[in-house]
């Protein structure tokens, strides 16, 4: 859940401390929550889109900005008949074959009603956007997972939806286009163990493994409750030889058994990052991109800022 976006700055933070580096700079309209990041191929302009304003999304000439808001994708709201079309979370955008789609989850903060929509652009320019409803993908109680946090990963075409959130966790399905899902899904990533607080996948391939990132822990409301230390939002991953899995951590234990290397988890000044993606510049490499609180700035959900860091894959693990 996110409330309104904010306009601010976070300079370069200097230093390392517990073996993480601290966030690249961000100038301009740097507040959001669960980021997408994805480079125009036309004239390179990079693009950032993020929960909240129906979903809001930016435009800069590189990763540190300056971020200049453009507006909303789905102004309207979303034509997908669940509570929560008209508050749209957790976008993820993609390139298929000369379009960008947009897909965005529908639920309301804590339901299993949830679904997974998209729109279209050719260009990503305001009120370009076609929103084409749900992907099919959707969950209630009936279902193991919740139908939230989708992430699209292109294998070669074949295309392939990551998803979900707590409940059964991560599942993953094919689709028979862009815009429909096309047969069954099965889970990919599970923590057994309290809540299920697994959320957030994102799925790259980096030379010969794929690798799947995920968000675990709790994400939001530190301002009015923290959580226990340690069991606040922190990025993992597992990886395979396979796009469709299975995935393990470094030292061998499955994905859907509670595995996961860690990423990346609060240190200095930085509390709370998740909501990842995964970003190849052109100029830097794999990117890891997230939100953050910025202890000396504010605990709130509206406080949060984008953060990123290059990410150094030498040991065959991700490591920032």
């Amino acid at each position: 859940m996110f409330l309104p976006i904010l306009a601010a700055s976070s300079s370069l933070f200097v230093g390392v401390a517990y073996g993480y580096a601290n966030p690249g700079a961000c100038s301009g309209l740097c507040n959001m929550h669960d980021p997408s990041l994805i480079r125009r191929e036309s004239d390179g302009t990079y693009f950032r889109f993020s929960t909240g304003n129906r979903i809001s999304y930016a435009s800069a000439p590189a990763i540190e900005g300056p971020w200049t808001n453009i507006g909303s994708v789905v102004p309207d709201g979303s034509s997908i008949d669940l509570p929560g079309n008209d508050d749209l979370w957790a976008p993820d955008v993609q390139l298929i074959d000369g379009v960008y789609y947009a897909y965005y989850s529908v639920s309301s903060f804590g339901s299993q009603n949830s679904a997974i929509g998209v729109a279209s652009s050719d260009t990503m320019d305001l009120n370009t956007w076609t929103d084409h409803g749900s992907t099919g993908i959707r969950s209630d109680s009936s279902k193991p997972y919740n139908a939230i946090d989708g992430n699209l990963f292109n294998d070669g075409g074949n295309l392939l939806m990551n998803f979900g959130s707590f409940w059964g966790n991560i599942y993953q399905a094919p689709m028979s286009s862009p815009t429909a899902v096309g047969s069954s899904s099965y889970q990919i990533a599970y923590q057994p163990a309290g809540t299920h607080a697994v959320e957030g996948p994102y799925l790259m391939q980096y030379g010969s493994y794929y690798y799947l990132f995920f968000s675990e822990g709790i994400c939001c409301g530190y301002d009015s409750s923290m959580p226990a230390t340690g069991e606040e939002y922190k990025i993992k991953a597992c990886r395979s030889s396979s796009a469709t899995g299975p995935f393990v951590d470094s030292s061998g234990t499955s994905c859907t058994e509670g595995g996961g290397d860690i990423v990346l988890e609060s240190h200095d000044n930085v509390y709370g990052p998740g909501g990842q993606g995964v970003f190849t510049d052109p100029s830097l490499g794999p990117v890891l991109y997230y939100h953050y609180v910025d202890t000396t700035v504010g605990y709130a959900d509206g406080q949060k800022l984008f953060g990123w860091n290059v990410i150094d894959f030498s040991s065959g693990w991700p490591v920032v």
